[in-house]
């Protein structure tokens, strides 16, 4: 970041962290359609909350996207994954607004990206402009919606950040314009023992509960009896007007006999915290089931900063003889909102349900670093690459090596290092460390080499194992045919693809000289933009080089006309 936008945030930090309510009026709408929502702000997403809205676009791109204010472009990023092509806009009042999944940019800022790609001969590319490079106001043309990146269907992810911190705020509390006259959906509602000698429902694992529809549109849960230490979770969502999308609920608040013992609500939070979404959710539940349970209660590890209010970490001790009223609301920023009432009963009650506690060989400290020997493989788990402790199942065989499963989830990387010696060098030439999906077909993990040893780093439990990729990638033209004449063609494409390992780079050339080709994964497609260049020659020749992850080349030639 440069010097100058660093002072202009320092100057308008004031401003933000002194003002009690977000700016109403400041912003404009990205877009000039009415704003129907595909992701709100926080929603739940894997392993991450969702850091903005997903603004539909018609099912279209190429839609004209606008700058909500004055401002200057601070950073641009064209990736293939990810937000694909994305543009910051840091704006006088300490906002910066982010518009990702873009199809192109504005002319001037287009023009500006494609000298940068020239010059680092680099589709991929993230460059941040001097302050004042590139300048927009407020309802100029900064874009054209797109596909771009992750994206699975076209829309505009739109964020507002803080400039100073980069937290992202929810867009929604800026005074954007989305119909909703829609109460929050609760799905599921689910009791959870949390201490040892707890029982809910005579059973020490948790239990769905189930639901009555009220005259009054709230629900009345069945009868809890319980004793001991228990929390609460729900699966539900929200949903806009105009849209059957299930998006993230804004706000949650639970109370016990009228007191509020948790509250949390998605007006912001940091990226380095975004992981920590799995401490919310029932992460087991999830890989099990495909449904997010969100828990009432903090977990082990949960040091999230959404919560408004917390007492004894949300959870109800439950005495003999005493009686509980537990309501829970789901809320959203319009103001609708539904609720739950669960009437809970202190009784202790035999358990017919006992719950399954793994044991193994292996026990994990998750304060403290983890070292575990597989024989031809060896796994290491810095401290806190877990949430909490627990037994770790660890298999070997040969090659494949099995780390515990999918039910637990990892906040940091850790290393699988496999011995390599003994192999073929031949063999070891195109291998690479594989993870196994759930019908033991091989998936790339990036694999490095040293000397007699291939490690990967990875947050994926599963089953591992050393696979060879022989096969290089293919390449075959997709609008055009050799020695054919193109003039009135805008663009080149090809389709390239690898069956295994992936594809790590491609390279084109036209005429010996390099040219940029767009790539997008989720299509295979390769792209040369006619405008980019002005051909001197009638006769052009193509050359395409595409490698896969573990060194597998293809190199693709061909030659057409233009005038």
């Amino acid at each position: 970041m440069k010097k100058s936008l660093i002072l202009l945030c320092i100057l308008s930090a004031q401003y933000i962290l002194g003002q009690e309510n977000y700016p109403r009026d400041a912003f404009r709408s990205p877009l000039d359609i009415p704003l129907i929502l595909a992701g709100t702000f926080g929603e739940l997403r894997s392993n991450h909350f969702h850091s903005g809205i997903d603004i539909k676009t018609r099912q279209r791109q190429g839609l004209p996207v606008y700058a909500i204010a004055d401002g200057t472009v601070s950073r641009i990023k064209v990736s293939h994954w990810g937000y694909g092509k994305a543009l910051y806009i840091a704006h006088p009042n300490g906002y910066t607004s982010v518009y990702a999944h873009l199809q192109k940019f504005s002319p001037e800022i287009e023009a500006y990206v494609k000298q940068t790609q020239y010059r680092n001969r680099s589709y991929e590319i993230e460059v941040f402009p001097e302050y004042g490079q590139l300048k927009v106001s407020k309802d100029s043309l900064v874009a054209y919606s797109g596909n771009t990146g992750g994206s699975s269907g076209p829309h505009l992810h739109f964020e507002i950040r803080s400039s100073l911190t980069e937290k992202p705020t929810n867009p929604l509390l800026y005074g954007l314009d989305v119909r909703d006259a829609t109460n929050p959906t609760l799905e599921g509602l689910y009791a959870y023992p949390l201490s040892g000698d707890a029982v809910v429902n005579q059973s020490e694992d948790r239990v769905q509960l189930s639901l009555t529809r009220q005259a009054d549109g709230s629900y009345l849960a069945s009868e809890v009896i319980a004793i001991g230490t228990i929390g609460f979770g729900v699966a539900a969502y929200d949903r806009q007007d105009l849209a059957a999308n299930q998006n993230g609920l804004y706000e949650l608040e639970q109370k016990v006999n009228g007191r509020v013992t948790a509250a949390f609500d998605f007006d912001s939070f940091s990226f380095g915290e975004t992981r920590l979404i799995n401490t919310l959710i029932d992460y087991e539940y999830l890989s099990k089931y495909r449904r997010r349970i969100q828990r009432c209660f903090k977990w082990n590890g949960n040091d999230l900063s959404i919560y408004k209010q917390l007492e004894n970490d949300g959870k109800l001790t439950v005495l003999p003889g005493m009686n509980y009223t537990v309501e829970i609301t789901l809320k959203d920023l319009a103001g609708n909102s539904s609720r739950v009432v669960i009437p809970v009963e202190g009784r202790r009650e035999i358990p017919l349900e006992k719950k399954e506690v793994l044991k193994t060989d292996h026990y994990i400290s998750a304060g403290k670093p983890n070292n575990f020997d597989l024989g031809r493989a060896r796994v290491f788990f810095p401290a806190n690459t877990f949430y909490e402790d627990f037994y770790i199942d660890l298999k070997s065989n040969n090659d494949t090596v099995t780390i515990h499963n999918n039910s637990v989830p990892a906040h940091k990387n850790f290393t699988l290092t496999f011995d390599t010696q003994g192999y073929d060098e031949g063999f070891l030439k195109t291998a690479f460390i594989a993870r196994l999906d759930e019908r033991l077909r091989p998936d790339y993990m990036k694999t490095y080499k040293r000397g007699a040893s291939f490690s990967t780093r990875t947050r994926s439990l599963g089953t591992f194992t050393l696979a060879r990729d022989t096969v290089p990638p293919t390449i075959r033209p997709k609008n055009f045919k050799s020695k054919q004449w193109l003039t009135n063609y805008r663009y080149l494409s090809l389709l390239i693809s690898d069956d295994l390992s992936g594809i790590a780079s491609y390279e084109a050339t036209l005429n010996g000289e390099w040219i940029l080709m767009e790539y997008e994964p989720k299509n295979n497609t390769i792209t040369y933009n006619f405008d980019d260049k002005i051909l001197d020659k009638k006769q052009c020749d193509l050359k395409v080089v595409v490698t896969d992850n573990v060194g597998n080349s293809t190199t693709f030639t061909s030659s057409f006309f233009r005038s």
